[in-house]
């Protein structure tokens, strides 16, 4: 057996049993051990944005991580933006990256760099594999350190030498710690505040915005008449009809210092102290009131859903049922807008569904008018590294086969990693895309105001995706997707209907 074949066998083990990959030479034996040792599904990206944005998506589903399979250091380079945004989600991932051979590395062939370097800034876990007879267990441990909680990206090294090599051995599964548990003083503490008449708000992430934590969330807010808000960005949160509701904290820094606005004591649930995206002149870093108290219940590492329960215990809160929508809307109709937009998606979304959200500016209506669709899970891109959504909900219909992913997205966004289509094309994936096509970063027209800059044409021109215009129809037909052109809200709706009750992807250009 050599080095590659233990790491398979060991990553099998380990539970690890999807892996997206853009290979090179150096990882040419592993890719030969995916044939020698059966079990490992293997989901080729055409871009390493792709695949880490992928196997982010599915980790966030499947609730365990996938591995990747990356190229050296500039392979790895290719993926650090989907792997920030992975890294802000507490995303569970396995990355295996080839390298040069151990006796090849110290003459500087042209793809040597700082791999370890480049990997340092988005794992949580790095380690380069020294000797064949290491990789097992240098891959259990990875896939240990990927789940431990809240999740972290675990980076293996694999210079291409320890992988042919003979001599590997499969490593036994590593025991998961399990999440850590609120203290007592913590519980107690958090109770004492809210019991005190002041306003308080409470800031909910990771594990605190599944479907039972949110319904024991509410119990304390009736209870108490406290505030809540989910963190503008999340990994996941389960919403929708029969689910109990939570709003975000808002992007834009004047909503969200009004929204704040008065608030004496911040109590952080799974989330840390919001923070505005950017830095604007004469603006707070923080929506939170500088004279407000921030108290920490629990780290996002924590078993939010235990810590919440305890809570909604120790005030003795009574049960609060989720709220009644009424019936679904009929769909919108006429101009397209971000509300007619949420309306239709009320109305439309399948049961059971995956909304990965890349919507960015056109998106500013579409979760808060949402709450009412049909039960669904809601992926956010959360480090704000643009290119997520459409690797986002490739991942996620490779973990989640037979629920209908829409991925709403934005145009500029969606031309970092368009490739994405075509994996969704070969995979024949569930996916219905619709890209939001107003030919413009509308969101840096905005930041251009807030910012204090005052703009001429050169300036209009780099925020301009015009000249030529972007056809998204004909990229994705050249991927082998289906897609068609919207520019009414009754096309919209025939067009997203035909979709979501046919299999494959799917996309809809909707021109805003």
């Amino acid at each position: 057996m050599n080095g590659a074949e233990s790491l398979v066998h060991t990553l099998l083990a380990s539970g690890v049993d999807t892996c997206f990959a853009n290979p090179g030479t150096s990882e040419m034996h592993f890719v030969a051990a995916l044939d020698r040792v059966p079990g490992m599904r293997c989901v080729l990206g055409l871009f390493e944005g792709v695949v880490t944005g992928a196997a982010d998506g599915y980790a966030r589903m499947a609730g365990k991580p996938a591995a990747t399979l990356l190229h050296c250091g500039p392979g790895l380079a290719n993926a650090l933006a989907n792997l920030h945004n992975g890294r802000r989600a507490n995303t569970m991932m396995v990355n295996c990256v080839g390298d040069q051979a151990t006796y090849h590395r110290p003459l500087d062939a042209p793809l040597t760099a700082d791999t370890e370097g480049f990997a340092r800034g988005v794992s949580g876990w790095v380690r380069t594999a020294t000797h064949a007879e290491h990789v097992g267990a240098d891959a259990a441990v990875a896939v240990q350190a990927a789940q431990t909680s809240p999740g972290q990206i675990a980076t293996l090294i694999l210079p291409s030498d320890t992988c042919w090599n003979p001599g590997g051995v499969v490593a036994k599964p590593l025991p998961v710690p399990p999440a850590p548990q609120a203290t007592p003083h913590a519980i107690q503490t958090a109770a004492r505040i809210l019991r005190s008449g002041e306003k308080v708000l409470l800031v909910l992430g990771n594990g605190a915005l599944r479907a039972g934590a949110l319904a024991d969330a509410h119990r304390i807010a009736a209870a108490t008449g406290a505030d809540m808000l989910a963190q503008g960005s999340n990994g996941r949160i389960e919403r929708g009809i029969g689910r109990h509701p939570i709003n975000r904290v808002p992007y834009p820094v004047d909503q969200a210092v009004e929204r704040l606005k008065g608030v004496r004591h911040v109590i952080l649930i799974g989330a840390i102290k919001p923070v505005i995206f950017f830095a604007y002149p004469g603006k707070p870093g923080s929506p939170v009131p500088a004279d407000a108290n921030v108290h920490v219940m629990t780290r996002p590492e924590h078993d939010q859903a235990s810590a919440l329960a305890a809570l909604a215990e120790e005030l003795g809160a009574a049960p609060v049922p989720a709220p009644d929508y009424g019936a679904r809307p009929d769909p919108a109709k006429g101009a397209v807008s971000s509300e007619a937009f949420a309306q239709s998606l009320t109305a439309l979304l399948p049961e059971n569904a995956i909304v990965a959200d890349e919507s960015v500016t056109f998106g500013r209506a579409i979760y808060p008018n949402t709450h009412g669709a049909a039960r669904h899970d809601w992926l956010s891109v959360t480090g704000g590294a643009i290119g997520g959504g459409i690797p986002l909900a490739t991942g996620a219909a490779v973990a989640a086969p037979g629920r209908r992913v829409v991925n709403l997205q934005a145009d500029g966004s969606a031309m970092y990693t368009i490739q994405g289509l075509w994996t969704q094309a070969r995979e024949k994936l569930d996916v219905t895309t619709v890209i939001f096509s107003n030919r413009k970063y509308a969101i840096l027209l905005h930041e251009l105001a807030n910012v204090g800059a005052n703009p001429g044409r050169t300036a209009l021109d780099m925020l301009d995706l015009g000249s030529p215009d972007l056809d998204f129809v004909k990229m994705a037909a050249g991927m082998g997707v289906e897609g068609a052109r919207a520019t009414t809200m009754e096309q919209f709706n025939d067009l997203f209907t035909q979709s979501t009750t046919r299999s494959g992807p799917f996309v809809i250009e909707l021109m805003i």
